[in-house]
Parts: structure tokens; sequence; C-alpha cells
């Protein structure tokens, strides 16, 4: 505790001369250990955004059905009935490439508790993952134990894993992504906030003791990866599912009574977080007894503490009186329950151990008034000649389409994932409809006809190419796919994964995607509720990359108000017509496609853009069609195209198709944005005015057929679930 303070002491706490100056100013002295190491998380990028906020807050967050937006643990929207969605994305990025199952299982955990804590149970979760190449020698352990983390704490909790995405770039060799999503549901007059109010009333601590895991884990997630990163797994966090789960039964349980003034859970930098953010919310102090907090260690000091980001904890404050109450009902559920403290009117948080003060800290410099960089960055264009992605060029004629579509089907982006969400319990709880292998999941708002539908997305090597237009195409890919099942697309969560924002080359990436994300969504209507910053995502360890691909990750949700309308992927039948609806009727874009990637080795040409106009009108027109059971099957075209499209549907149902008009690899591989393969009966006439839609073929038999190839569903399903068989097995 009486440990002097040298320049070095500051240096390993993360902070520039700039910000010790600001720390000296806010104390008006030289702090302690303790104080240093608060100033140290709660100024971090992970808590603070420092680097972000200002960007963030050009973001749209408001509509009529938006309850709470970005500020609390998890948004909030309306979906009628005096019900609530309650959801957000989260980063664990850092902790899973040192210990890929403990920090896979611990990210969802954590975001499990940002849901929960608001009074929603959850009801499903998803998540995001980037890997590097399959040939590196990390990457077959860090998939396993991301995966397996991911499926052991969710599977153990009880909460159904029902989508996401996985994709392989060498630019995550050094830096992978592990991005997880939940969604719950809440009453909306049982809604709970972080604002500690009420002089006296008491700070309550719940859930599991306070071990020294995790410690500076916040800090650690806020700095690149060096060739000694293998050393940070001590700041690693260590979860316990079951636990978590009793946490979950047990703050329900009190949320049912009128005992809760306010609750948040301890998440990045655990106790000292939870306790700032509440009483800066609420215009209060804090006041806490160091000696009364549960403890698994012997002599865990205030500092260990403080930064402590053990797992399964949560802080209250109560109504007077109502601790006994709250008291039993987690000593029911074999949860740890202590007072440790009470809200103060000083503005102040005040820590005392054995008797002494140990902690003395304004809140306004913690929290509101962090510091906020407005970092330099290049413009777009300024941004483009810095990345010199190569142009297009002219591209050999295709010799053999059937051929190229195995070669994509196979590849490890469009490969089946079955081995992954195989081992995710994507059924628990009986309200899943649809789960990963189509364009979004469907989960059924319990005992009634309405259901969620949620969906990840993103495309990073668009995001590289024209981070403006890959900002916009990530939402739009999810509004896509959540109109591909007939749900109305409400709100956006998001993970904004960036590299090293001090490089302007990077904060150009960020704004530009910010920028692009902005547009989008006010053109779509569909509002930001949530989210999280996880910048510094790069690496210079031996055999890693350097910077992450810019991978502003986006969550959608939206809402079905009859879940028998749901449209699915498969073929249904064959005789049926095949639609294509949006796009040119010949030739597509190649520009950063996998086509480009997979059958010409290149990573060229400017991204597919976004007509946000042709994207709200299409979208707008298969809802519509599936609300008036017009078609039959639909699914939206993305990675590898139309013919990707065609062959996933194929493949989905075990029924072939006859196309035509398909006579080259632009049309057959181009990824041109706002675009949607769907069925109907053969006599349908699914024209609409201001959208482009034609029929292109027919269902049937057992093969994608069209002129000059043919390409058979076994041999399509031989190939697509190769990949991961024999990279485990091998």
């Amino acid at each position: 505790m009486s440990a002097q303070i040298t320049p070095e002491t500051v240096a390993a706490h993360g902070f520039t001369e700039d910000e010790y100056a600001r720390v000296l100013h806010a104390l008006g002295r030289e702090p302690n250990v303790v104080e240093l190491g608060i100033f140290s998380v709660m100024w971090s990028e992970h808590c603070s955004y420092k680097s972000s906020r200002l960007h963030l807050k050009k973001l749209p967050t408001q509509a009529p059905w938006v309850i709470c937006g970005p500020g609390e643990n998890a948004g909030v929207i309306d979906i009628g009935d005096g019900q609530a969605a309650i959801f957000k994305m989260e980063s664990h990025n850092h902790p899973s490439y040192i210990e890929p199952y403990q920090g896979a299982a611990t990210g969802v955990g954590g975001i499990l508790r940002d849901v929960f804590t608001m009074g929603a149970r959850p009801v499903a979760n998803l998540n995001a993952l980037r890997f590097g190449r399959p040939d590196h020698p990390k990457m077959k352990h860090l998939v396993q134990g991301v995966v397996a983390g991911i499926g052991g704490y969710g599977n153990c909790v009880g909460v159904p894993t029902v989508g996401g995405e996985t994709n392989f770039h060498r630019a995550y060799d050094g830096n992978i992504l592990v991005n997880a999503m939940t969604v719950g549901v809440a009453d909306t007059d049982k809604i709970f906030y972080s604002a500690a109010t009420g002089l006296g009333n008491s700070i309550v601590y719940v859930g599991s003791k306070t071990g020294r895991d995790g410690i500076h884990g916040a800090t650690m997630a806020s700095a690149d990866f060096d060739d000694k990163s293998d050393e940070k797994r001590p700041t690693v966090q260590v979860g316990d599912p079951f636990t978590e789960k009793l946490l979950i039964e047990a703050c329900l349980e009190l949320m049912a009574t009128d005992a809760i003034v306010a609750i948040q859970d301890m998440g990045a930098a655990g106790l000292t977080s939870s306790s700032v953010e509440m009483a800066s919310k609420g215009g209060a102090g804090i006041r806490l007894d160091m000696n009364k907090v549960p403890c698994r260690e012997e002599g865990m000091t205030p500092y260990e503490m403080m930064l402590s980001e053990s797992q399964e904890r949560m802080l209250m404050v109560l109504k007077p009186g109502k601790e006994p109450m709250a008291e039993a009902i987690f000593r029911k559920w074999e949860l740890d329950f202590a007072v440790i403290g009470e809200v103060t009117d000083t503005g102040h948080m005040v820590l005392e151990w054995n008797g002494e003060v140990v902690c003395d800290i304004p809140l306004d410099p913690l929290a509101d008034e962090a510091p906020l960089y407005d970092r330099q960055h290049l413009s777009l264009t300024d941004y483009k000649a810095w990345a010199a992605v190569p142009a297009l060029g002219t591209l050999p004629a295709s010799t053999d389409l059937g051929a190229d579509l195995l070669t994509l089907i196979g590849c490890p982006d469009l490969a089946s994932r079955a081995w992954i969400w195989e081992q995710y319990d994507s059924q628990v709880g009986a309200d899943t409809l649809q789960k990963s292998g189509g364009d979004a999941a469907v989960v059924r708002v319990h005992g009634s006809d309405k259901a969620l539908a949620m969906s990840t997305d993103c495309t990073p090597r668009y995001c590289y190419a024209d981070p403006y237009e890959g900002g916009k195409q990530a939402v739009a890919e999810t509004w896509r796919n959540i109109c591909a099942v007939g749900a109305t697309p409400l709100a956006i969560t998001n993970c904004l994964n960036f590299a090293n924002p001090q490089r302007p080359e990077i904060m150009a990436q960020i704004v530009e995607a910010l920028n692009g994300m902005g547009d989008a969504c006010r053109a779509l209507d569909y509002p930001i509720v949530s989210g999280n910053v996880s910048l510094y995502n790069e690496s210079k360890a031996t055999g890693g990359g350097s910077a992450i691909l810019p991978t502003p990750a986006i969550g959608g949700v939206g809402l079905m108000l009859d879940h028998a309308t749901m449209a699915t992927i498969r073929f249904k039948a064959p005789g049926e017509a095949i639609w294509l609806i949006g796009g040119p009727a010949q030739g597509g874009h190649l520009g950063q496609s996998l086509y480009l990637r997979e059958i010409h080795g290149a990573e060229a040409g400017a991204p597919p853009p976004v007509d946000l106009d042709e994207e709200r009108r299409n979208g707008e027109l298969v809802r519509e069609l599936i609300a008036d059971g017009r078609v039959s099957a639909v699914h939206d075209v993305a990675d590898g195209g139309l013919l990707v499209a065609l062959a996933e549907m194929a493949m989905a149902s075990g029924i072939g198709c006859t196309v035509d008009g398909i006579l080259d690899a632009a049309t057959a591989f181009g990824e041109d944005q706002s675009r949607y393969v769907v069925t109907a009966p053969a006599d349908a006439d699914l024209s609409a005015p201001g959208v482009t839609a034609r029929r292109i073929g027919t269902t049937g038999g057992d093969a994608i057929t069209g002129t000059g190839f043919a390409v058979t569903i076994t041999a399509l399903r031989a190939r697509n679930t190769a990949f991961f068989r024999d990279w485990m097995e091998g």
C-alpha cells in the first residue's frame, strides 16, 4: 500500500505523461498504488473508449421502439405486448488468444451478465469469430479451444447458442477475434438500470468470491501483443457456468420483488468499473469496506480486489430494509452475499481497509471526465492511397464454372461450420425455431406466436479496401439476413474490432467504418442500441501479422409477429420457379470477392457498393412475399455470389436446380449486394414496381445445372464438409 510511485510504475500501468499529469491534477496530490490502479483500468481504452467516444456520438441511437440506447449494460427495444428484447455484443479477443478455452468461455459469461443484469432472461447466444490461416501452427489449437469454451459455458448455463459466423484470414494470425452476443427477453415494467441512488442505501456484493484471476484484464485488452503475450495468461479470467446459472436465477428471483435500486455486473475492471459506473450514473458517491469483500484467496490487497476480473459477480444497491430478504434468496442459491458499503453524497469513491482510507478519488475524473482524444486520421482518399489495394484488372475467363463452384464451396470461409455448431446446444429452452446454417437464427418468444430473428455479420476484406462501404455493408448484411427469414429488422448492437488507433491509417478505418454504419442505420431505420469497442488488435509476436483487418462486427435483431410464416433457405419441392431479386441480369462485382481470392489468389479491387435505397426496397418486398405466403424458400446472396447461394439451398434440401443465364464468373460469383434468391410456384409472378426481379431457373434433379456445367449435390456436400473434418482429424 505504501509502494513508491515511480515513472516505471506509472508506465507499467499504461499512462502517458500527459495522462499521469491529469491524475495528479484530479487528486491534487500523488496517488497511492490503489488509486493508480483504479485510474489505470478506468482510463484504459477498454473502459473509457477514449479514442472512439468522439465518433461513436455520431451514430443514430433512437427510434420509437427503442427503450434504452447505448450507455447501459445492454440495449433495450420494445417488441410489443409489454415485452422487450435486451441485447449486446462484446469482445474477448486478447484473452482468447492467450488462453482460448477460458477466454472464450468467460466472454460468453460476461455478455450473459450484461443482459440479465437488466432484468432479461437470456434466450439466445451468438458469436462472431475470426481466425488466422488454418496452416498457422497455433490456429488449430485456438479454434478447438475457442469453440470448446463457447460450447462449454453456453451449454452448461442453459442458454442456446443459435448462430454466428467464422472467417479465416492471415491478418488474424497473431490476434484472433472472439465476439459474443446475447439476446434476452424482459417485461417492459421490470427493466433494471445501474444508477446508484439513495443516500445510505446498501451496496451489496453477490455471486462468486473474488480471486486473483483477471487482474489488469482491461489494461491487457487495451494494448497490442508482443513476443511475451503468453506471459499475460494470469490476466485471463476463469469461468464457472454452473455458478452463472445460479446467479441468473437468484437475480431474476430478486428482480421479481421491489428490492433493487440499481444493479451492475462486474465485467471489465471488476469491482472498480461496476462501483464507479453505478455511482457516477447516479450522481452519487460510494464508500466500500474492503474487509467485507468475499475473497477466495488469502491475503488479497485492496489493489487486487478492485482490479480482479473474477467471474460470476454482481453489485447491487438495495432499498433500506431489503437486505435480509435478498440475502435469503442468494443463500438459497448457494451464492455469496455481503453488504460491502453504502451510497454517499460525496461524489467520491472512498475505500477503507483495516480501519484506514486507502483510496479517495473524485468520481467525475474516472468516468465522464476520462480522457477523450480526437486522434489524427487520414481522409478516405488518403487511406485508400495508403492501403494501395491493387486494381481488379482483367481476369481470364473461367473454363469450368462447376469446378470453380466446388473449389469455393470447400474453401475455409464457405465450408460447412457443422463441426463448430454441433458442439453447441442450440435447442435448450425448446424455443429455437431456426439455428445455424440459415440466414438468421430465429427464437420464439416463449408462450407467444412472436419470434426474434438475429444475425451477426461483417466482411472485413471489404472494410479494409473501403472502410466506409464496408461499414455500410456490415449493417446491410444483418438487415438482409433478418428480412430473409421474414422478420422486421429493429436495431443492432456492434463490436468494433480495430488495431492501434494511434496510427492515422487505423483511425481512418474507425472513422470511415462508423460513417458507413451510421448512414446505413439511418437509411434502414435500424438504430444502434448497444456495443463495444476493442482496439489495439495487432501483434508483433513471432509468426503473427501486424494489424487485423478492420472488423466492425454487427449483431442485428428483428421481430416476427407470427413465427408460422418463417422462411428458410432450403428448396421445398421440385418444379418450383427460382427468382433472383436485385442485381444485374448479367455480370457482377468481383472486386474483393471470394472467387477472386480462392480461384485467382488475389485480393484486389473495390468492394461491392451498397445502394441503401435498393437495400430497403428489396428487403421490404421479400418480407411482404414471405408474409403473404407467396414464396417457399428464401436466401440472401452473400459471400461467393449467386451460384454459391443456389448450392447452399440445394445442399440444405437435397433438391437440385437448373438455372439460365449464368454464363461467366462475374454472373456466377460476383458479390453484388441487396440480392435474394427465392422460390415460388411455377406460375407465380414476383415482379414489383421499383424492384428488379426475374425468373432464373427451376428446382429439381440432383445437381446444380447450367449452361456448360453440372455439379451434383453429393459432390457439393462432400467438398463442403471436408475442410473442418480433414483439418480437425488430420
